[in-house]
């Protein structure tokens, strides 16, 4: 009896903390198919006038080409630097290298809004106008340490002895980092990289001070609520939900499903 109850009672903790966490998205997802001018209750009904209205608006599309190119970009870039930094520090003995580390992590301690206005007056200083590259520039300042701490935190020590081996056959330095190193490491990498996309696609602080004209998703859509509600959000907040949910199901059937048979 004392097992069944624990169960219900583990079931329904689980039911209560998912319920909690999808609520606002199956709420955003509900809304967005509002028969009506406000995405608020009561629901009228289904209606795909909304998705039409989104794929209609021009500067809604660009601003999600615009969030698209600058999150994969930057996240390219920052994983690429995350990872020479952790193979330099885990796998070569540099002077003050602990200090090395934790100047690279220490960004993630910083508030976004300090990195804004900081970017912002340095870019002022050096003439360098406000484009999305510059917001690219921010947001990897803001996601290389994440992607060096993932990578870093996977250099296990059981990599090395697979590394002298390709050393033995004759591998150069850099065949082995790119050819051995970055291959056994290429989940952490992924995750480093999908993670990075996601912080990148969701900044809002960054990509508004440091764009001009050129603007990514969350600035748009910013612009768009400060005239009131528009039921055009809830569908393109549905839109990007699911694409990433699709981009999840791709990647577990290509990639974890290949190592599992593996």
């Amino acid at each position: 009896m004392k097992r069944v109850l624990g169960s219900c009672l583990s079931w329904l903790y689980l039911a209560c903390i998912y319920g909690f966490i999808f609520l606002p998205v199956a709420v955003l997802v509900l809304f967005s198919f509002q028969d009506g001018r406000l995405p608020v209750p009561p629901f009228n009904g289904v209606s795909l006038q909304w998705y039409e209205a989104v794929f209609a608006d021009r500067k809604l599309m660009a601003a999600l080409a615009n969030s698209f190119l600058v999150a994969t970009t930057s996240s390219i870039v920052a994983c690429a630097l995350g990872f020479l930094a952790a193979y330099a520090l885990a796998r070569y003995r540099l002077p003050g290298s602990a200090w090395q580390r934790g100047l690279l992590i220490a960004p993630m301690t910083v508030s976004y809004l300090i990195i804004a206005l900081g970017l912002l007056a340095v870019l002022n200083t050096l003439g360098i106008p406000l484009s999305l590259w510059t917001v690219g520039i921010g947001h990897v300042v803001i996601n290389l340490p994440l992607c060096f701490a993932i990578i870093y935190a996977s250099m296990g020590d059981h990599h090395i002895n697979i590394e002298r081996a390709a050393r033995d056959l004759g591998a150069s330095d850099f065949k082995v980092m790119t050819l051995v190193t970055a291959p056994m490491l290429m989940p952490s990498i992924m995750a480093a990289f999908f993670l990075s996309v996601t912080f990148s696609w969701d900044e809002f602080i960054i990509a508004f001070l440091l764009s001009r004209f050129d603007v990514t998703l969350p600035v748009e859509i910013w612009s768009m609520l400060r005239s009131g509600l528009n039921p055009k959000t809830n569908a393109i907040g549905s839109l990007v939900f699911l694409i990433s949910v699709a981009v999840l199901l791709v990647l577990e059937l290509a990639l974890f499903g290949r190592s599992r048979k593996s």
